[in-house]
């Protein structure tokens, strides 16, 4: 996933549009003085680190406030002078000059998200719902301007260079979507819902990140564990006792539907309980019940999306897609959902028949699909996923998987760094060489799970990549395993091998960002596309060069063996009607919550939900989505609203230009750099699906996507 900050507005330049009417002689008075006291602020000025990489030792909580107060005042003078500007409309003085303000805003609003999302604290919680709503509303003052969209509108795009060009369109597509085309009245109505948007969805963040907290189940008898191994035990003692629970066993909760450790945990009951805490976790109806906060939500992004002149929020938030509209999303949708459920309708057979042989005496529910999924692929493919985690330990997947691909396929190297201070222990760094030895970013990494960090798996920038501002890029990728006791491996699955390739795909596509404007830059891309560098990178885990590099048993060091591969790429289409449907029913309701039309056609949260599965075939009690509404994070605090397709969308097109990949030669440097000069480095700068053609030579095919998931021959 590619974290979308809840501050849009750190590329977004703001504006008060009470000022607009200031005369020219006035603008140096509002010009705010530095405070002394800001004089040991880190984010006043650029840090001294290399790349501008966050001074983490120096950044203390305190910081932030001060720093987002003198920044937004900064911010706006800067912007006062650019839209009261008596010289006529230029590229220069227009356009660069938006590129260019904001720099202690810009500094402190990238890393405030970031700590937000993945090492937060009250304080940080609390300033975050103070200030969504103040930030929403300097991001409106600038969209909102009549003066500085007539200025933007003016700027003639003769003689500009292409990615000029794409940045003038880029604007005025931005600030007509926005709302700069309403009437006065409008724009103030308009004002006080994005504000109350805002608000609203940060409240919902931080209700979900204490819910997940307080959602873990605690057991007091080790033997309801039974099917765990012996350090997954010990880790779950650790976190009973570090929740103040000392001899009890703590499972925690991701922030999907289903939980990892359902798959070995021999004692239904036990897996019934986990199940069960993770699906209730945000509608207990206590301080961190969500839905009320989300039908506030759903509510007023179509009352948004009216003002706007759209139908519904869907319509209107898809404009600047690939997509474009709703119905082509799910139109997509709908081709992968009926053949989904008709596999994963043949799995649920499958696992009631072993049940039945079992003399289960009992029906397969939710909390069971996982437990004898894996006994079903067991005895299809004689796989074991016991088998195969001692040859993923974490760090070797990293280094001599992840890294090992990057340079086979792009030249890319990597050198671990310890002197860059961090913002929790767990973090490690490191710096990327280009092929010709010369340095192009920094890398972090977060790997494990902590009540202060967000669910979930995502990349982010820290600083993004920009030749008119001097920068290069700065990436983290968090993920949420679990931490292993002192002194033991960290032991992962090969689902959980994929997320790490995948997260890495998103950072790869920081790295080789190639553009002057920040606004364009690398991953700032329509959400549809965005998805699509990180899910090809997906396929680099079975390669065969790659995976015989990284997959070595961490006691004996001894490779995978063959066996093993071939059974493994033999299930690779397991339960893919299972994983499909759970993904795109998940993607339907969302595009049903944010398609509504009319106020009537909100009912309560879970009735909605219940609604929305049924219209659409998904009536498989067995199944349920990927994620549900009231944790459904991505869509009512993450940036995917009306967006979460995305993931199919961009899978299409990964996967048609895998087969080009696997046709012309796979893993070879000819092929990375073609992949890199046509997709991963153009950022925004051009016409992505011309992007796409360009690469493979035709339109994006559906086929390859269903023969991948063994839904066609």
């Amino acid at each position: 996933m590619k974290n979308i900050s809840s501050v849009l507005l750190i590329s977004a330049l703001a504006f008060n549009q009470s000022c607009t009417t200031m005369k020219q002689t006035d603008i140096q008075q509002e010009l705010p003085a530095p405070d002394p006291s800001l004089s040991s602020n880190p984010f006043m000025k650029k840090s001294k680190l290399q790349y501008e990489a966050p001074e983490f030792d120096k950044i203390k909580n305190e910081h932030f406030k001060p720093a987002f107060d003198y920044g937004l005042k900064q911010h706006e003078a800067e912007i006062v002078k650019i839209a009261n500007n008596p010289a006529a409309p230029t590229f220069e003085n227009t356009i660069v000059a938006l590129e260019k303000s904001g720099e202690v805003l810009r500094r402190a609003q990238i890393v405030f998200s970031n700590l937000t999302s993945a090492n937060t604290n009250p304080t940080l919680q609390a300033l975050d719902e103070e200030y969504a709503p103040i930030f929403a509303a300097h991001s409106d003052k600038l969209y909102l301007n009549e003066n500085l969209y007539k200025r933007i509108q003016s700027i003639k795009e003769d003689g500009l260079d292409s990615e000029s060009k794409r940045l003038v369109q880029y604007y005025k597509q931005n600030f007509e979507i926005a709302g700069a085309n309403l009437s006065a009245a409008d724009k103030e109505k308009l004002k006080q819902i994005n504000q109350e948007l805002a608000s609203l969805s940060t409240q919902y963040s931080n209700k979900l990140l204490e819910a997940r907290k307080q959602g873990g189940v605690f057991f007091s008898d080790a033997k309801e564990l039974d099917g765990l191994s012996a350090d997954e035990i010990a880790a779950a003692a650790t976190d009973a006792k570090t929740a103040g629970q000392p001899g009890k066993y703590l499972l925690a909760l991701q922030n999907t539907t289903q939980q990892p450790l359902l798959q070995n945990l021999k004692n239904r009951a036990t897996r019934e309980k986990l199940f069960k805490a993770s699906w209730t976790r945000a509608e207990k109806g206590d301080a961190n019940d969500t839905r009320s906060t989300i039908e506030k939500l759903a509510k007023l992004r179509l009352k948004k999306a009216q003002i706007l002149g759209k139908k519904n929020f869907a319509e209107w938030k898809l404009q600047d897609q690939m997509a474009k509209t709703p119905e082509a999303a799910t139109k997509l949708m709908n081709q992968i959902a009926t053949p989904a459920v008709e596999t994963a309708r043949r799995e649920a057979k499958d696992i009631q028949d072993l049940i039945d042989q079992q003399k289960g005496g009992f029906k397969v529910e939710p909390w069971d699909w996982n437990f004898y999924a894996e006994q079903v692929r067991k005895a299809k493919f004689d796989l074991d996923e016991s088998e195969i985690k001692p040859y993923f330990e974490i760090t070797t997947v990293l280094e001599k998987g992840v890294f090992f691909a990057a340079e086979k396929f792009y030249g890319l190297t990597f050198k671990k760094r310890t002197d860059l201070p961090v913002y929790h222990p767990d973090v490690v760094t490191y710096e990327v060489f280009d092929h010709d030895g010369k340095s192009i970013a920094i890398y972090y990494l977060d790997f494990y799970t902590r009540d202060s960090k967000n669910g979930g798996a995502w990349m982010s920038n820290f600083v993004e990549q920009s030749y008119l501002l001097g920068t290069k890029p700065v990436i983290v990728n968090c993920y949420n395993y679990q931490k292993p006791a002192p002194g033991k491996p960290s032991l992962i699955s090969y689902d959980d091998v994929s997320t790490i390739f995948h997260e890495f795909g998103h950072s790869i596509h920081g790295m080789f960002a190639s553009q002057k404007y920040p606004s364009l830059s690398g991953t700032n891309v329509p959400r549809d596309f965005v998805e699509f560098p990180s899910q090809i990178n997906e396929h680099w885990a079975l390669d065969p060069v790659v995976l015989k590099n990284y997959a070595v048993h961490y006691e004996t060091k001894q490779p995978i063996p063959q066996a093993l591969v071939d059974k493994i790429k033999k299930a690779s289409t397991f339960n893919q009607g299972y994983m499909t449907t759970e993904l795109v029913s998940a993607a339907e309701l969302d595009m049903d919550w944010h398609t509504v039309s009319n106020d009537s056609q909100f009912i309560p949260v879970l009735d909605f939900e219940k609604q929305s599965l049924a219209s659409h075939g998904f009536n498989l009690a067995t199944v349920p989505p990927r994620y549900h509404t009231p944790y459904f994070a991505h869509i009512w605090g993450g940036g995917y609203s009306a967006g979460y397709y995305a993931y199919l969308w961009s899978e299409t097109l990964d996967n048609d230009a895998w087969e080009w990949i696997s046709k012309n030669g796979g893993l070879t440097r000819e092929n990375g750099d073609r992949f890199r000069k046509y997709i991963l480095s153009v950022g925004n700068s051009v016409d992505l699906n011309q992007a796409f053609r360009d690469f493979t030579g035709h339109d994006p095919d559906i086929k390859p996507l269903l023969r991948n998931r063994g839904f066609i021959k």
